[in-house]
């Protein structure tokens, strides 16, 4: 498979916090279009690849090349590349939602029309729309977490990276979420180039039905 059919390539990747291995000899390659599902227990390393792939921490050791983009001294020319949606969900609480939604898609250039529609469309999706105009401070986590998902894929980006996507989500807002967030086949958004998913999930068995790849990891490396 060539390189540019790779969405992501890592070799022996690692990453430390102090003299702790957070993540060690991590090697994949992850097709373009594909979905990963990263599993593993607590504190084996799954939201530090990610926020890696996200160009958020710097690698210890090892190679990563994301969309043909060597890490992390290339990070620059990925940034509107990838939607990233961890933990936290990164709206500032005095704006309402909408506003959070305009706000992202100014720091992404989108034409103001645009935005619009898909501001709208992406609400309509995730059951926001009516409230939408509420300040964030006074929604539910798992409303915070609906306006998060639609800020991370506002900008239609060719990689999304995913933790733990479906907390604080009822079932209803998980369906929801699978048209913006979902596999390939599910996402409404997708335009002709297949977008690659990366998600860390603690729930094996969904995982894995939902990936076309599993990479396990264990405590300080990867999984037997």
């Amino acid at each position: 498979m060539s390189q540019s059919e790779i969405a992501i390539r890592l070799r022996d990747l690692g990453r430390d916090y102090g003299d702790r291995p957070a993540l060690a000899g991590v090697d994949l390659d992850l097709p373009a279009g594909a979905s990963l599902a990263v599993l593993g227990p607590n504190g084996s390393g799954k939201s530090t690849l990610l926020r890696i792939l996200a160009t958020l921490l710097r690698p210890s050791r090892g190679e990563v090349t994301v969309l043909d983009t060597p890490l992390p001294g290339e990070a620059w020319k990925l940034r509107g590349r990838i939607g990233y949606l961890g933990h936290e969900p990164l709206l500032y609480e005095d704006l309402t939602g909408r506003e959070n939604l305009e706000f992202q898609a100014r720091l992404y250039g989108l034409e103001k029309q645009e935005a619009g529609r898909r501001i709208e469309a992406d609400l309509e999706m995730v059951g926001m729309s009516r409230r939408a105009d509420y300040r964030v401070s006074d929604y539910s986590a798992g409303m915070k977490q609906r306006i998060a998902i639609c800020r991370a894929v506002l900008h239609r980006p060719s990689l999304l990276l995913l933790d733990e996507p479906d907390s604080n989500l009822d079932p209803e807002g998980r369906e929801a979420a699978r048209s913006l967030i979902g596999r390939r086949d599910q996402l409404a958004w997708q335009g002709e180039t297949a977008v690659t998913r990366v998600a860390v999930s603690h729930e094996p068995e969904k995982a894995r039905a939902e990936a076309d790849q599993v990479l396990e990891l264990a405590i300080g490396g990867v999984a037997p």
